[in-house]
Parts: C-alpha cells; structure tokens; sequence
C-alpha cells in the first residue's frame, strides 16, 4: 500500500511524463535532423547563414499574425523564400556573402519587430519565438514536427552523397556532372525548413546554437563526415534531453538551458580530443 508521500512522488513523475513526452520526442528529432545539417554548416562555414534564416522567420511569424493565417506556414514560406532569394543574390556576386548576410539578416529582424508591434496584437509570445518555448508544445505539434524531421532525414539519406561532394569542392563535382545550384538550392532549403521547426525549441535567437554546436563538438571526435553527422545527431539529443530535465526541475528557461548543455558538451569534446592527442 502506497503512503502520501510515495502517492505525490508517483503522481508527480506521472505528470512529468505527460508534460514533457511531446517537447522531449520534438526536441530530438529536431536535433537528430540538426546534426547532419549543422555538419554541413560547419564544412561550408555558413554559421552567419543560420542566423540569418532564424532573423527571417520572426518576419515570417509577424506577417502570418498581420495576415490572420497560420503562423507555422508563413514561418516556413518565409525561410524558404530567404534561402531561395539568397542563392540568386549569392550568384550575382555584387556583395559578399557576409555583407549580403549581414544586410538581410537584421532587416528581416527589425521588419519584422515593427510589425509585431504595428499589429497591436496582446497576445502574441515574442519571448517564446525569440528563445523558444518547447514545454508548450502540444500533441498535434510535436507528430507534426516527427513527420516534417523524418521527411528531411528521408531527403538528407537519399541526397548525401552529393551534397558532400559539392561541400568538398564545387569545381569537381561540377566536373562529375552535379547540379552545383540545384544541390546548394536544396541544401538550404532543408536548413530552412530546419531553422522553421527549430524555432519552437530554441527560439529564433538560439536556432543556430543548437545547429553549429553539437556539429562542433562532433568534429573533435570523429573521423569521417559520416561518423561528425551522427555523433553531432547523437550531442545534439543528449543536449536536449539535459537541458529539458534542467528546465524541468530548476524551473529555468528551456531552450537556453538546451543551448547551455550542447556548449558543455563541446567543452568535453575539447578534453577528450586533447586527452587523445
């Protein structure tokens, strides 16, 4: 016969477990998709493109508020259409691609802000969108986020092995008879539609912490580009499960708790490399 004690124990591990099963089962599959992507962002050194596609998707969220049309689909439309608009900048080569970067980055961002604060609407989250709100993730949302992350691990399985080719060197996998554009086309629209679903998890301030870092951490430890995707796969899971329990039971923000635990996991990824070297 259970005591009070054990009855509160027990009811309250109950209501962890239904809390946390749709944020936890969200929060890895985005980090099992974050980890091969996030590899290609640390090969081809696109930290500063991250940023700039998670500052889009504040625009996205403002216009879908202004437009009285689902927030998720205009954040998605949004993101692709960055990418998409970026790739036919990048081609004309008038700028850098940092200064180019630097440009659309920070006017999405304030746009953005504007007409959120423009629309006058009280009840949109902006700290949510800004640093992620992944307790608030429901049932519906989080088989939503499944079937999208299995359907970009489906399109990084079959696509692989030429979008590494063209990250090794363009000019011969231009050689080798690969679409060079349509394969850096692709490549960022899954970072997109990544950086889209991401941006419940860790807010768009935080998006590129959670592709960049474990992608970093698995490169002081592996040997292949196929051993950093997923090492980086695996980082970026046991981050968000550290971080989920820390936010859980600390009471502190989650997505910035997740972005903490993957930076302390690189930490040790450091030692063990220095520990092996």
């Amino acid at each position: 016969m259970l005591v009070p004690s054990e009855l509160k124990k027990r009811g309250s591990i109950v209501f962890m477990v239904e809390l946390l099963w749709p944020a936890c089962l969200a929060g890895l599959m985005i980090a099992v998709v974050a980890g091969p992507l996030g590899s290609f962002i640390v090969w081809r050194r696109m930290a500063y493109f991250g940023d700039a596609l998670a500052h889009s998707a504040l625009l996205g969220a403002a216009l879908g508020v202004l437009l009285h049309i689902s927030i998720n689909l205009t954040i998605l439309l949004m993101c692709l259409g960055f990418a998409v608009c970026l790739v036919v900048l990048e081609q004309k080569k008038r700028l850098s691609i940092d200064t180019l970067l630097g440009i659309l980055a920070h006017s999405a961002l304030a746009l953005g802000l504007v007409l959120i604060s423009l629309s006058g609407v009280q009840s949109f989250n902006l700290h949510a969108f800004l640093f992620g709100d992944l307790l608030a993730i429901d049932k519906k949302t989080a088989l939503m986020i499944v079937v999208y992350c299995l359907i970009l691990v489906g399109i990084l399985n079959r696509m692989w092995r030429p979008l590494l080719n063209v990250t090794v060197c363009e000019e011969i996998a231009f050689v080798e008879g690969y679409r060079v554009g349509l394969m850096k086309l692709i490549l960022m629209a899954l970072m997109a539609v990544a950086v889209a679903l991401g941006m419940k998890i860790v807010g768009v301030l935080l998006i590129t912490a959670l592709l960049i870092i474990p992608a970093a951490s698995a490169r002081q430890i592996s040997q292949t580009p196929e051993q950093m995707a997923c090492f980086a796969s695996m980082i970026g899971m046991t981050s968000v499960m550290i971080g989920l329990s820390f936010s859980y039971f600390a009471d502190a923000p989650t997505g910035p708790s997740i972005v903490l635990a993957a930076s302390l996991l690189f930490l040790l990824a450091l030692l063990c490399k220095r520990q092996m070297s």
